[in-house]
């Protein structure tokens, strides 16, 4: 084998192994926390009550270049309603250089906390399903492994509830700003 080949030989693994090592990483693994804050609607029957309320939580996930998925725990309250839920989310988003719009969907349960009516009786929340839909835009801060959401989300959990012969259904909605760390 001629010297002229041998470099190229050499140089060509020397590029791949220096290539592969400095490479990004296609999977992003990242926890966070959120703050929110917005409103809660009850429909019970022919009527429904609502109030302002505040929503915070922590997140795990992982970020891949056109999707995230992530598991989320938040706890709801106002006056009118205190609980929890647990989703698992994915997040649909479209590339671009520092700021990701994104649109997300989410399913999870509803559980703990308690309910009061507008005559002051406090009731129970039951263990029940939960849907949610997300739109936000993220931005990346660049040299810092910090990412920061903006988005809108709205929970709907039907049936959330007894009270008697009733099962009142939940919508919560709010704005949040969700910041999260990536590893």
């Amino acid at each position: 084998m001629k010297l002229n080949s041998k470099i190229f030989i050499a140089g060509v693994l020397t590029a791949s192994i220096t290539g592969a090592a400095s490479a990004n990483p296609v999977v992003d693994v990242y926890a966070g926390g959120m703050f929110g804050a917005g409103g809660t609607s009850i429909y019970q029957n022919s009527h429904h009550r609502n109030e302002a309320a505040e929503s915070f939580g922590a997140v795990l996930g992982l970020d891949i270049p056109l999707l995230r998925i992530e598991a989320e725990y938040n706890h709801l309250t106002n006056d009118l309603v205190s609980t929890n839920d647990a989703m698992l989310n994915a997040y649909f988003k479209m590339l671009s250089t520092m700021i990701h719009p994104y649109i997300g969907v989410g399913v999870g349960s509803v559980f703990g906390g308690h309910y009061t009516t507008a005559d002051k009786v406090k009731y129970d929340v039951k263990s029940t399903v939960a849907y949610q839909g997300m739109l936000g835009l993220t931005f990346d801060i660049l040299a810092l492994p910090l990412k920061f959401d903006v988005e809108g989300r709205a929970l709907y959990a039907p049936n959330f509830m007894e009270i008697g012969t009733e099962k009142p259904d939940l919508l919560q909605y709010d704005a949040r700003l969700k910041v999260r760390y990536v590893f």
